[in-house]
């Protein structure tokens, strides 16, 4: 019966797939950006989204006109093609601060048109050095890069005309706020952002809305920030340089169509008598209220910098996102005035607060408390994550930070106590992608700690932590999450900009430095899994975004890392330079009996360098380089038989018995086929001594449920997923983590605390564990770019129902499943313009459809 009644729905979405429906073009893009201003790219990608309620709806043509005010830039005529992502521009060459506007119209397959879409526009920066007519200044008197105030530049200038529009181009040495007459430019934080040496970004603004006929005033306030701040370990200051700066060009066009430039000269003034302080990342600001008008103010020194770094902003900004009321307020062991705002988060703590001109409130930050109840900061190392603010006196003050950020969930009071504490949550804006939920609510939580990972510490560049004296783009970190950080949200810019950083930085060698921006000595590179983010995120970019264009980009970075370890390879084996190995595997505190699933770092190294082989071929063969697919295929056949004849006895047991070399010599596909069961069933056999617990470090978890899963043990991947005492995913979860843990035991079972020297409580690389839920349990899987979608959800664990959407480029696809009283109801959305294989549980057979609504119900025994 219920074999009829799933023939009876097949034939049914067959059927209704003839209704002939309505279909708009909608959600343009540029560059993965909606009417994007100031950017520099000369080719940009434009996208969009076709929108329909029948099903089967594909395109099979598209049409664009650009247009440069009434004039006709670039007008394709019909295309046949299906294409509906990435289309390069290819028009006449695109101005410096010209204003381009584009529509769209398609044909779907059965040659019906659409209607034009709605108008979208981009707007280019300034393209050349020579199009800067401002010129960098600093302040009169230097500071020999001490800690101090952040200096104010301020420019008063008259406009003799009404405004039509205007744009501001803005960068600084430093991080900058910008005001005209009295309103903050942009509600964006911590610009121009943090970028290579090489490179600095601008920003645009359009600020004709703040300017006014007549008298105008431009003051910008330039902290320490990323550029001499305090940065990595030890207090280490001036990284970029010792003195801030300022780059201001504000383009103003009158209604009568003349126009006029304010740049930063020499006719500026400056002062250190401005309200804050100091301010520092890692250290927090002091802010003193009764100095906000400063009263002493000096000249500028106009400075000689290039201006051929500069390059037009490309990922999303840093912007304020949710606000949090404390749940409670804690009077601690120790006495002291604690709000718990119940969540581990990243920005900072917004006050109302009345009191007497000089009174002082002192915020201090913290994760956790330790199992007394005291607030607890040890883990923080060097960084002080104070925030003090000197109140003017007189009525109600509304106070926050500007150039710092702190991690927390838990704020000490000290000094005045504030009438209301908001904590407000800071990170790039990234457009929320996936949501996954299912019946279990510790999978729940362990989900919604995977997202709040990911935008504490995706605020600017991917850091592997957001709390203590570090904060760095981790290149290991970012490679493992990068599969989940796309399923969570729209990392698409994010990662495009944090590439170009990676290119870079990136030695003349080919060697990969382990953070990106590169600020540690040049001795911290080459190490296996972290240099292979060169490889790793380009492919799996391209798996998620299909964008051939950025691929390209990326290219020569991806062939240059594999051949510089073919440079230092003996006998092709990667067996020298530092690696950090699997990063924080499981080790028991008293290891008498050698249950430290250690993994030999020449093994985990031969491991990686074929992967990234392997990436270097799959993007050779998109790209059409045939020469490098032979060169490099033959390369990989070396390198498998040097791992071969290294690291695996003729029984096919590895010379280190961790699951993370199983796992790595399993997904890497290092071992032939005739080796491959047994050695998945040596990881089972493994998983199965620890008492069905993973013991996996940075560089193994990311693939082990994916292994398991692979090669038939479901179930076991499943039990490590639901395993909830240390080490596991859930344990955190049963600690009251909000966040995910650095370390599997960052609490202890008996409440105390791991090493204090690396202690996050806030650090994303576990969360990996979220592809394999979105992938598997609930089994959205992309081919390239989603243009093709397989939907394959693997029910297990006794969990009754699962779901997950996700927004792809085309659209949303969906897929739900539940179970109960033996039938399984599956749900199924494919977006316009895609097409689906849909493997049912406990069904081999694959179903083959467009885009639409599908449901299925069956027997199913779990």
């Amino acid at each position: 019966m219920m074999i009829k009644r799933l023939l009876f729905l097949l034939l049914f979405t067959v059927h209704v797939s003839g209704v002939s429906a309505a279909f708009v073009v909608k959600e343009l893009t540029c560059d993965y950006k909606v009417n994007p201003l100031g950017i520099d790219h000369l080719k940009p990608q434009l996208s969009w989204i076709l929108v329909s309620s029948d099903k089967n709806v594909l395109q099979s043509a598209y049409e664009i006109k650009v247009k440069e005010g009434q004039r006709v830039v670039w007008e394709t005529g019909k295309v046949n093609s299906a294409q509906s992502v990435h289309i390069p521009y290819e028009g006449a060459v695109l101005q410096s601060g010209k204003k381009y506007s584009w529509q769209v119209r398609v044909w779907d397959d059965k040659g019906k048109a659409s209607n034009w879409s709605e108008v979208n526009t981009w707007e280019m920066g300034l393209l050349a050095a020579a199009d800067w007519q401002a010129k960098w200044i600093e302040t009169k008197d230097t500071t020999g890069g001490k800690v101090g105030p952040a200096p104010i530049f301020r420019k008063n200038f008259t406009l003799s005309k009404s405004v039509k529009s205007a744009r501001l181009y803005v960068t600084a040495h430093g991080l900058y706020e910008a005001n005209l007459n009295g309103k903050r430019v942009g509600v964006d934080y911590f610009r121009p952002g943090w970028t290579s040496r090489k490179r600095l970004q601008y920003q645009t603004y359009d600020v004709a809305a703040l300017l006014q006929k007549g008298q105008n005033a431009a003051v910008v306030t330039v902290g320490d920030g990323w550029y001499r701040g305090n940065l990595e370990f030890n207090n280490k200051r001036n990284t970029y340089g010792k003195e801030v700066g300022l780059l201001f060009q504000l383009v103003v066009t009158y209604t009568d169509g003349s126009t006029e430039q304010i740049n930063s000269d020499g006719t500026w003034e400056s002062s250190f008598d401005g309200p804050i302080l100091a301010s520092d990342i890692y250290n927090g600001e002091i802010y003193d209220a009764r100095k906000e008008i400063p009263l002493v103010w000096a000249g500028v020194r106009v400075m000689d910098f290039s201006k051929r770094d500069l390059v037009a902003e490309t990922g999303p900004a840093v912007t304020k996102h949710e606000h949090f009321q404390p749940v409670k307020m804690i009077t601690t062991p120790k006495g002291e005035a604690v709000a718990d705002f119940g969540q581990n988060l990243v920005g900072w703590v917004k006050l109302r607060v009345k009191g007497k001109a000089g009174d002082t409130v002192v915020l201090h930050h913290a994760e956790v408390l330790d199992k007394e109840g005291n607030f607890y900061t040890d883990n923080l190392r060097g960084a002080k994550q104070e925030n003090r603010f000197i109140l003017k006196g007189g009525d109600v003050e509304v106070l926050e930070p500007h150039f710092t950020f702190q991690g927390f969930r838990y704020v000490k009071i000290s000094g005045v106590m504030p009438e209301q504490l908001t904590a407000i949550a800071l990170y790039s804006d990234m457009t929320p992608a996936g949501k996954f939920e299912c019946s279990n609510p510790l999978i729940n939580q362990l989900q919604h700690n995977i997202q709040w990972g990911q935008k504490g510490n995706f605020l600017d560049v991917p850091t592997d932590c957001p709390q203590r004296d570090e904060r760095l783009g981790w290149t290991g970190d970012a490679q493992v999450f990068f599969n989940t950080a796309a399923y969570n949200m729209d990392v698409a810019g994010f990662f495009t900009k944090w590439l170009k950083d990676l290119r870079a930085d990136q030695h003349k060698n080919g060697n990969v430095p382990v953070v990106i921006p590169d600020v540690r000595t040049p001795k911290n590179a080459g190490s296996a899994g972290w240099g292979d983010v060169a490889t790793i995120i380009p492919w799996n970019f391209y798996i998620t975004y299909g964008d051939k264009q950025l691929l390209q980009e990326q290219y020569q970075s991806m062939k240059a890392w594999v051949n510089y370890i073919r440079s230092i390879s003996k006998d092709h084996l990667w067996n020298s330079g530092p690696h950090y190995g699997d990063w924080l595997f499981y080790i028991p505190n008293d290891d008498k009996d050698g249950k430290a699933a250690i993994t030999d770092k020449f093994l985990i190294a031969q491991a990686f360098y074929a992967a990234s082989t392997q990436n270097l071929i799959n993007a050779a063969n998109v790209l059409g380089n045939e020469a490098d697919v032979k060169e490099y295929t033959a390369l990989l056949d070396t390198v498998k038989k040097a791992f071969l004849y290294e690291y695996v006895a003729p029984s096919g047991r590895l010379v280190s018995s961790s699951q993370t070399a199983y796992v790595l010599a399993l997904n890497f596909d290092l071992l032939p086929e005739a080796l491959r069961a047994s050695a998945a069933k040596r990881l089972v056999d493994n998983i199965a001594a620890y008492g069905n617990h993973l013991t996996t470090g940075f560089l193994g978890t990311p693939y082990l449920c994916h292994v398991l899963t692979r090669f038939g043990y479901n179930d076991i991947a499943y039990k490590l997923l639901l395993q909830d005492t240390y080490p596991s995913w859930l344990y955190p979860v049963k600690k009251g983590a909000t966040t995910i843990w650095e370390r599997w035991d960052g609490i202890k079972q008996d409440g105390s605390f791991q090493n204090v020297g690396m202690n996050s409580f806030n650090h994303y690389a576990y969360g990996a564990i979220g592809d394999w839920m979105y992938k598997v349990v609930a089994g959205i899987n992309p081919q390239v770019g989603y243009k093709h979608i397989v939907i394959a959800p693997k029910p297990g664990g006794g969990l009754t129902t699962a779901s997950a959407s996700y927004k792809t480029l085309y659209g949303e696809v969906k897929s739900a499943w539940s179970i109960g009283g033996g039938v399984i109801k599956v749900d199924v959305t494919i977006p316009c313009n895609t097409t689906a294989t849909i493997t049912l549980p406990g069904k081999e057979e694959q179903l083959a459809v467009g885009s639409g609504v599908y449901h299925y119900e069956y027997a199913f025994a779990q």
